[in-house]
């Protein structure tokens, strides 16, 4: 983007250069530092461009200089080519002259070992400490495709079509093919970075770059890792609401170690807490390149729908079913028409049509059916987006199908995807041609590409929602039940309640019977002072799955029954291997939908919840959603709503419904105990009763924490 339409910002002199010097340029064709100087030539860079290179007086018709400093003018941007122990000096005489954007080609740094990391952590803190920015190293450079800048500053051997895409991309190889793929779909970048080892310049200072760039409408991101995740977190949530981003994210890295005996633990990895991260900040995540390009193609020639309703238009029955099928599969619905739409219909296709939804035209629609078809559904109250399909028969003309479809599309304001299905000569043919809308070869991706492009729309749409309430606890006394942890980190049952009953969380009434004297018999007389019926669990250090071990006796109504369960599980944790550590007795609550909420601890993110239905089988079912900390009330919500097993909670069959309030209340005093207690590292509670018809509240939970630092 110019210089002159947005407030300078730090990287100007890298996107939007008016000087810029090849520092390693080369003569030889078959060398990055040739290619790199062919390309900016190529794109018609509207600057100056100066090769450095000792041994050349000219490369590629440009007068070459021996250094930087023999320039005769201030350099905006120098690109780096030269061997790696070179780098270094290079970066010296562009901070003694002042240059503020670098780019780093050369690899050789980070990727390779502690040595290379040392040198690359070295040279990124000298450059910013002068003021300047770096991309790289070990990248592919930069492009900006606007018509006052024609930069192309890579050694890609495509170039860049001008469009509205803004490109990050943490592989420089990838990067590679990314444009590739753009160009032979037809699709437009604005701006191209390949970031490399983010020594400097990561994908949170393009969010940022790219926030207010009106030359750039949609953000497409390629990372490995995510150098900041908070920082991401605050970024995307505000540019999302501007505009869309869409990232792909491989590689599965460590997300730290994680005890097995947590479920939340268990059920949590590197993949789901990035989406859950994703989610919460309204970025669309594709599983894959084709479907981030299919998802890019719909938000650079489309706006988002006003809700979920689409029409689906065909000229064959099969695709038409195909696409009803996609679109109930990707959460898009497929109504019925209105009455005047079928009429509407009904007075100019030929009577064998169907003219419900989808419309099967059948296959001699002609393209002026397909316009007034189309027109019909666009105008009808009930659909806010319309699929159309065209199967190319012997005798049509799919350009002349396509254009019709286009020039109706152009006079409304909902959506319309094109799905033409025929040769693959006919997308490369249409691949420049302005004025379509989205087109796909398919039914299946058009309408996963139209579902992503409606959540954004209603991810946009909900009101930014307030922080969660400060809520007051008593953190002196939290912190006192968590020093109490025993020798493995996890609390003792009764501090574990206690540290939930302290941060306003409903517990199941509780009494802990200690392992001096006859312990059952000690259990049997707890419980008569309790009140019957009683829950009775024995405690031993190393149990996990009481369960398993037949450690837990429920309704128990006697003391007697107490004092005998107590002897059985005695003996069956010895048989185990176990010490017997005392018992646990609660009051037998009935009733209610068992849920499971979770934290655990991410090594860069932080506190990450989880809420799911609970009880025995949760991780078979694994039906949970987790979210990264901090949650609006608003995200803590979608949590609940978000699982799969939600109509449990709303009641079937005449059973009362779960206190849905109260789960989101649950949460979010989760996140203020996690966020108060750094070294609450992991807790599940397992089941929660849901209400429903019973009282609320924690029957078994377990919290461990991390060892004092330094301990």
């Amino acid at each position: 983007m110019s210089e002159t339409t947005r407030p300078p910002h730090s990287l100007d002199p890298i996107l939007s250069p008016r000087t810029v010097a090849i520092v390693g340029a080369s003569r030889r064709r078959d060398t990055l530092g040739w290619v790199l100087i062919h390309n900016l030539v190529r794109a018609g860079f509207e600057g100056t461009l100066y090769p450095v290179n000792p041994k050349a007086s000219s490369i590629h018709s440009l007068r070459c200089y021996p250094s930087l400093a023999a320039i005769p003018e201030p350099i905006d941007l120098a690109v780096i080519l030269v061997p790696r122990d070179a780098v270094a000096g290079v970066i010296d005489e562009c901070i003694a002259l002042g240059v503020r954007g670098i780019v780093v080609i050369t690899a050789g740094f980070s990727e390779t070992g502690a040595e290379g990391r040392a040198l690359e952590e070295e040279l990124s803190a000298r450059v910013r400490a002068a003021g300047g920015r770096l991309v790289g190293p070990n990248c592919m450079g930069v492009f900006n495709t606007a018509a006052d800048v024609r930069l192309d500053a890579t050694f890609s051997p495509t170039p860049p079509l001008p469009g509205a895409i803004g490109f990050v991309s943490q592989s420089g190889a990838l990067g590679v093919a990314v444009l590739n793929i753009a160009a032979g779909l037809g699709l437009g970048l604005s701006q191209f970075v390949s970031v490399g080892n983010t020594a400097d310049v990561s994908g949170n200072d393009l969010l940022e770059y790219w926030e207010d760039d009106p030359g750039t409408r949609v953000i497409c991101m390629y990372l490995e890792s995510f150098s900041d995740p908070k920082r991401f977190v605050e970024i995307a949530r505000r540019v999302s609401r501007k505009k869309p981003i869409v990232l792909v994210k491989s590689g599965r890295t460590a997300a730290g170690a994680r005890a097995a005996s947590s479920h939340t633990g268990a059920l949590a990895s590197s993949d789901s807490t990035v989406s859950a991260f994703l989610d919460q900040c309204g970025v669309l995540r594709a599983e894959t390149m084709d479907e981030l390009f299919d998802i890019a193609r719909a938000f650079e020639r489309s706006r988002p729908p006003r809700g979920r309703r689409v029409g689906i238009l065909t000229n064959a029955g099969g695709p038409g079913i195909l696409a009803t099928d996609a679109c109930v599969q990707y959460g898009l619905e497929v109504p019925p028409l209105a009455a005047a739409t079928r009429e509407a219909l009904g007075s100019f296709l030929p009577t064998v049509a169907s003219i419900d939804n989808p419309v099967d035209m059948i296959a001699s629609a002609t393209a002026e059916q397909y316009a007034l078809s189309l027109g019909a559904l666009l105008a009808d109250p009930a659909l806010d987006a319309v699929l159309a399909i065209n199967v190319n028969p012997p005798l049509g003309d799919p350009h002349e199908m396509l254009g019709r479809i286009a020039e109706v599309a152009r006079t409304h304001e909902k959506p319309v995807f094109a799905v033409m299905m025929t040769r693959d000569e006919f997308h490369a043919e249409i691949r420049d041609r302005p004025g379509l809308p989205p087109v796909y070869a398919f039914p299946e991706t058009a309408a996963r590409a139209l579902a992503r492009l409606a959540a954004w729309g209603e991810w946009r749409a909900r009101p930014a929602d307030a922080p969660a309430p400060d809520l007051a606890l008593d953190d002196a006394a939290i912190a006192a039940e968590l020093a109490g942890a025993e020798a493995d980190g996890y609390l003792p049952p009764e501090r574990a309640f206690r540290v939930l009953e302290l941060a306003g969380i409903p517990v199941a009434r509780y009494r802990r019977v200690e392992p001096a004297g006859d312990a059952a018999a000690a259990a049997g007389a707890a419980a008569a002072e309790l009140g019957f019926p009683v829950v009775l669990k024995a405690v031993a250090a190393g149990l996990v799955h009481k369960s398993e071990l037949g450690a837990v006796a429920l309704d128990l109504r006697s003391a007697a029954d107490v004092e005998a369960a107590a002897r059985g599980m005695e003996s069956r944790l010895r048989a185990a291997g176990l010490t017997p550590g005392g018992f646990f007795l609660q009051e037998m609550v009935r009733g209610g939908q068992e849920v499971i909420f979770g934290l655990s601890t991410d090594p860069k993110l932080g506190p990450l919840l989880m809420f799911g239905l609970g009880g025995k089988y949760v991780e078979v079912f694994r039906d949970v959603r987790f979210g990264v900390t901090p949650l609006t009330p608003a995200e803590a919500r979608a949590m609940v709503l978000g699982i799969r097993g939600r109509p449990l909670l709303e009641g079937v069959r005449g059973e009362a419904p779960a206190d849905l309030d109260q789960l989101v209340d649950v949460l979010l005093r989760l996140q203020r105990l996690a966020l108060a207690h750094p070294r609450l590292h992991e807790l599940d509670i397992n089941p929660f009763l849901a209400g429903g018809g019973g009282r609320a509240c924690a029957l078994d939970a377990r919290l461990r924490v991390a060892p004092p630092a330094g301990g």
